[in-house]
């Protein structure tokens, strides 16, 4: 058989599983190469469009829709129609059928807080304690009532084809600091959105994607957070097969000198036996002293569920990774914020989960002086309907207006941006669509959103497509 013909038609994973060794192996040869001879990494730091306000970003993903009225809108005049069927204003749109539906009044109370006096309910006591450092937007907006929809354009900027995340853009604009570590991560994924919507990199080369840290690594203190780290077999082994992989390589790249997927695949092995060395320190958190383990929660066990730490080890991990150089964050709740029936005793839950566990990563950001360079996301796919849904007293989806807030990175502390109309229906002051927020957080991290672009089939895409605008008046 013709060999050029047969390793054409090898493909990745094959050759991988025949070598039997997986990334460590080929990371191996990487390292034993003459560096002098290698092209500079894909994934090296690259000077922003302009002087940044902000290194490094967390996304800290509301998933499921967490609800405005309930959290940071307060609308007291639901409680005038809680026996009386209202109807949603003209042109906004609702899953279901409303007639007859009921509001339904926020179940808690709602106080100002801070020296800003920024309205926050008591579902949120602790991070009621940092509003003045918290720039609250009460008016965006989004073009989807369902997940998949919403997910899709809160995370890469399209409600239905395939493009790359946020986090890949960020990477492929600026690079990685830290050449040991992956410059982005994401804890889990959307468990009603898989396919890598919240880390893929879509049409942008490979090496741009996040690398997808799994719930149940998590979950379990002692299990690597990882897979794979270790190399499987002996170094002498490693040797023997170094040099097959070697040969193969050669072969294939003579042939394809046009195609750049094998210098990206051979940077990911790299940077893969790298982090056999780092990751392990990176994600070792008995570092952390126990005051500090207390601060996040990490290790509480709330309601009977074993997960809850979860997101706790998510905001700690979060903190020890942008202060060693990655770039971009995604903490994940995945679908837990929705609440289409029994509202309040849904909130409450992934209100325990979350609120201590972000306050904490703001207060060690702060007093490690990362606060200011590092830029903090909280935000859903969309909010929650004013109205009951059924006879559960749940929420619908509602994308017509709700609330997120940054943190750090130059936005506005204490400072509340736009509104929605009485009920909480629609924005109707200020409107700030996902488009104007992926803009604004590019900004933020050094990138003006109409420059950054990538060519695929024909066209430049970027994050933004062709809307979004900055919104410098939350900016500092």
């Amino acid at each position: 058989m013709n060999r050029a013909h047969s390793t054409s038609r090898l493909s990745r994973r094959q050759l991988l599983g025949r070598a039997a060794t997986g990334f460590p192996l080929a990371a191996f040869y990487s390292l034993l190469a003459n560096h002098s001879q290698a092209a500079p990494s894909p994934l090296a730091a690259r000077p922003p469009h302009f002087v940044p306000r902000a290194k490094r970003a967390i996304f800290l993903f509301m998933g499921g829709g967490p609800s405005h009225i309930d959290l940071f809108d307060p609308k007291p005049a639901l409680a005038r129609y809680e026996r009386v069927g209202i109807q949603p204003p003209a042109g906004v749109g609702t899953l279901r059928d409303t007639k007859g539906l009921k509001s339904l009044p926020s179940p808690w109370k709602f106080r100002r807080r801070g020296q800003s006096g920024m309205w926050c309910s008591e579902l949120y006591p602790h991070v009621a304690k940092w509003v003045d450092n918290i720039c609250l937007i009460r008016s965006m907006v989004c073009d989807q009532i369902e997940h998949s929809g919403a997910i899709r354009q809160l995370t890469t900027g399209d409600t239905f084809f395939s493009r790359p995340s946020l986090g890949s853009w960020l990477l492929y604009g600026l690079g990685s600091e830290n050449e040991n570590l992956p410059g982005f991560v994401c804890f889990d994924d959307q468990i009603n959105l898989r396919g890598g919507v919240t880390y893929g990199s879509s049409f942008l080369p490979a090496m741009y994607q996040g690398i997808q840290v799994a719930k149940q690594n998590l979950v379990n203190s002692k299990g690597q957070p990882i897979a794979n780290l270790k190399s499987p077999v002996p170094a002498r082994i490693q040797r023997a097969k170094v040099q097959a992989i070697r040969e193969l390589d050669r072969d294939y790249a003579s042939q394809r000198r046009d195609d750049s997927r094998l210098a990206a695949r051979i940077a990911s092995y790299e940077l893969a036996f790298r982090m056999q060395i780092a990751s392990p320190a990176a994600f070792d958190l008995s570092q952390e002293t126990e005051a500090t383990h207390r601060m996040y929660g990490v290790g509480d066990k709330v309601v009977d569920d074993p997960v809850t730490p979860c997101f706790a080890k998510q905001c700690l991990l979060a903190r020890r990774l942008v202060e060693r150089g990655v770039r971009f964050v995604v903490c994940n709740v995945n679908n837990q914020w929705d609440s289409h029936g029994n509202l309040k005793a849904n909130h409450e839950k992934v209100a325990v989960r979350t609120d201590q566990p972000v306050a904490a990563l703001l207060a060690d950001l702060s007093q490690r002086g990362l606060l200011d360079s590092t830029l903090v996301i909280w935000a859903g796919e969309f909010g929650r309907t004013p109205q009951t849904q059924g006879a559960s007293y749940g929420r619908d989806h509602h994308p017509y207006g709700f609330s997120c807030w940054l943190a750090g990175g130059g936005a506005k502390g204490g400072l509340t941006y736009g509104s929605t109309d009485d009920f909480g229906y629609y924005a109707v002051d200020k409107k700030v669509h996902f488009h104007d927020l992926h803009a604004t957080i590019l900004h933020q991290m050094g990138l003006d959103h109409t420059k950054l672009t990538y060519r695929y089939g024909g066209r430049d895409y970027r994050l933004t497509d062709v809307f979004g605008n900055v919104v410098n008046e939350i900016l500092t």
